[in-house]
């Protein structure tokens, strides 16, 4: 099955001083260690911005790897984000990703992928039944059909778009612990302790 990567990237963190996607771990921007994780699994990626200035830094750093796109909508939310991303997407799949989790687990992107046939999404989800949306998978139409109907309505946020999914799929994170048992797959980089903990586990 073929699939698509879309990595939003259009946040910028008061706490790091940049574009989170852009902070160095590890010799490398925290992007490329997602890029590098999901390119075996994807035929393309997506990094969806937030506006030109973020498009111009991200298109020095990366060749025909990835394509970025940005928000075709002014407003900045996740949902804009993904609204760009699966109406920029060629193929029938694609995963949603977050550019601050470089510890992404392959094996988790491998099982959303098998587990995706035929359904509209495969969404992580916390025993106390939060989710991870940036960490799932979505048949690419029917969510960019799902995430101009929530904007429509005034709603900005991805729980909005997965409601409004037909066929979705809720992966307990205790399943997903038998594959990735410290569950480092979730962990985002937001500020310098974050950070320097990411840079534990990868030399760990």
């Amino acid at each position: 099955m073929e699939c698509s990567a879309i990595i939003l990237s259009g946040g910028f963190s008061k706490r790091l001083g940049r574009d989170k996607g852009l902070v160095e771990l590890m010799g490398k921007p925290i992007i490329r260690h997602v890029i590098d994780k999901v390119a075996p699994f994807v035929q393309e990626t997506l990094i969806v911005v937030s506006n030109k200035e973020q498009s111009e830094r991200y298109s020095k750093l990366f060749d025909n790897s990835a394509r970025i796109v940005k928000d075709e909508l002014d407003q900045r939310s996740p949902l804009i984000g993904a609204l760009t991303g699966f109406h920029n997407a060629t193929n029938e799949y694609a995963l949603l990703l977050s550019c601050d989790t470089p510890l992404i687990s392959r094996n988790l992107l491998s099982l959303l992928i098998d587990l995706s046939l035929g359904r509209d999404a495969v969404v992580p989800r916390w025993p106390n039944r939060q989710i991870e949306p940036l960490q799932a998978i979505y048949a690419a139409k029917a969510a960019y059909n799902a995430a101009v109907e929530a904007f429509k309505e005034g709603n900005l946020n991805l729980r909005a778009m997965i409601s409004r999914l037909k066929n979705v799929l809720y992966l307990s994170t205790i399943v997903i612990a038998v594959i990735d048992p410290k569950l480092y797959t979730f962990h985002n980089v937001n500020d310098p302790d974050s950070l320097r903990e990411a840079e534990r586990i990868l030399r760990s």
